[in-house]
């Protein structure tokens, strides 16, 4: 793992918070994430992790608090403004097409154009297979073929790609993934921790929420743990045990609580 962080964060949340009538999803949550690091967020089902995230990618809004990006106070008003500010989202539903190829799922949306005769406007297939060459040549992604449609591959495969077509453009500073290893195997899972690690070597940053502490244990340089809304502590990997994470998600109470020195 790598710890040696910039000493500017690229992203701070502070004292967030969002309600949904009388509930209290995200309750005045605070945390710095910095270039090049992995950090986890973990809790039990209803603990305000989705809420926190959506406010982060744009998809709701703050009741309250402030999000800056390289020290720059942001309102993001939609998944788009996030993505102007270099935060890309990877949801569970991966958002492929299972009959397009590796190429033509990284440019949906976005084809590369050129023209014909001078005049006439046609998509630029050697040009967008370039780029994706230069993509998985960058990031370290290995693909059995970029011709192969994505039904015929694998979940982690699948997942890969998914990653990929994020980060198509070289702007992206954060990558948030939601549950990137919920639906795969043990083998396929540690690709994309793989991938998630050759990610970090290159200075990107990642979010991951997760319920399984032990990729969060092999994966992340922090782990960030909410209750009830309140994210109750931000620990460095290396310097706590699983059962203290565990501790953390039950009782809400900060580590440093259990050996806090009496008044």
């Amino acid at each position: 793992m790598n710890q040696a962080v910039d000493a500017a964060p690229i992203l701070s949340v502070r004292e967030i918070s969002k309600s949904y009538g009388g509930l209290h999803a995200v309750r005045q949550a605070s945390i710095d994430i910095f270039a090049g690091e992995v950090v986890a967020l973990v809790g039990d089902n209803g603990a305000g992790k989705s809420s926190f995230i959506k406010m982060l990618s744009g998809v709701m809004q703050p009741d309250a608090g402030s999000i800056l990006v390289g020290g720059r106070e942001m309102q993001f008003h939609s998944p788009a403004d996030a993505r102007s500010a270099g935060i890309e989202t990877l949801h569970q539903s991966l958002g492929l097409v299972d009959v397009f190829d590796v190429r033509e799922n990284l440019f949906l949306g976005r084809e590369l154009t050129t023209t014909k005769w001078g005049v006439l406007p046609v998509i630029d297939t050697r040009a967008m297979r370039r780029r994706t060459e230069e993509l998985l040549a960058r990031i370290d992604l290995k693909l059995p073929s970029i011709d192969a449609k994505v039904r015929s591959m694998s979940g982690g495969q699948r997942q890969s790609v998914a990653i990929a077509r994020l980060l198509l453009e070289e702007d992206v500073r954060l990558l948030i993934m939601d549950e990137p290893m919920a639906a795969l195997g043990v083998n396929e899972g540690q690709k994309v921790l793989q991938l998630i690690d050759s990610l970090r070597t290159k200075g990107l940053s990642t979010l991951i929420i997760s319920h399984n502490l032990e990729h969060v244990f092999t994966v992340a340089d922090r782990i960030a743990v909410m209750k009830s809304g309140r994210l109750i502590d931000v620990v460095n990997t290396r310097e706590v045990q699983h059962d203290d994470i565990v501790s953390m998600i039950m009782t809400g109470r900060p580590l440093l609580a259990k050996t806090a020195a009496p008044a």
